[in-house]
Parts: structure tokens; sequence; C-alpha cells
């Protein structure tokens, strides 16, 4: 039965589609990379982050992340970047995945002058 070694394989396609068609564009229009993304635009889990909520420091970028700040956000975060682990923002503003949960930082986003 040659045809069933060919379902997993034609699965693992339908779920890697599935799951990069999920990412979203960002309010100013340039789309989140998929690998970053696992929502939709209303229940994303990426999103623009005020500037304030953002420092440099010595070893990287320091967030804190207030309720509101971020739809997922429901208590307050703190959150170190390192410097080398942020993405260059496609509209200047400053955004973060958070995802599984609020707890974790998926990705960070930063203009290309920092803060």
């Amino acid at each position: 039965m040659p045809h069933l070694s060919a379902l997993p394989i034609a699965a693992a396609i339908f779920l890697d589609l599935s799951f990069a068609s999920t990412a979203h564009q960002t309010d100013s229009g340039w789309t989140y990379p998929p690998a970053c993304c696992r929502a939709s635009n209303l229940g994303g889990d990426c999103q623009r982050i005020p500037g304030d909520d953002v420092r440099k420091g010595t070893l990287g970028f320091s967030i804190f992340l207030k309720p509101g700040d971020h739809r997922l956000a429901t208590r307050a975060h703190r959150f170190l970047i390192p410097y080398g682990s942020e993405i260059p923002s496609g509209d200047g503003n400053f955004h973060i995945c958070l995802h599984p949960t609020e707890y974790h930082v998926n990705c960070f986003f930063a203009p290309p002058d920092g803060v």
C-alpha cells in the first residue's frame, strides 16, 4: 500500500502551510514572520507596544510591559532581550510576540536605531 505512506507527508505539508497562513499584518501593513506569529489580527500574539515600555541597558533591551500595552498582557511583565536577539521592525515601532503564553517572548522587533 504505497499510497498510505504519502499520508504523513501530506499531513506535514498541510500543518506547515496552516502555521504559515496564521501570520498576520501589523497596523502599518507589514507582516510578522510566520515563525513569530501564531494567531490572527483579532487575537494575535504579536502587537506593537509603546516605545516608553522599552529601554536600552548594558545587557540588552529591557521591556516593562503593563496590562493593556499588549492584548495578551493581563499583568505587568519584565523581559530582557539580549542585543542581537531583536528583529528589525518593518515600521519603525517596537513590537512583541508573546507565545505560547503572556510570560514568553517569542519575537521582539525594534526600530533600526533602537531606542
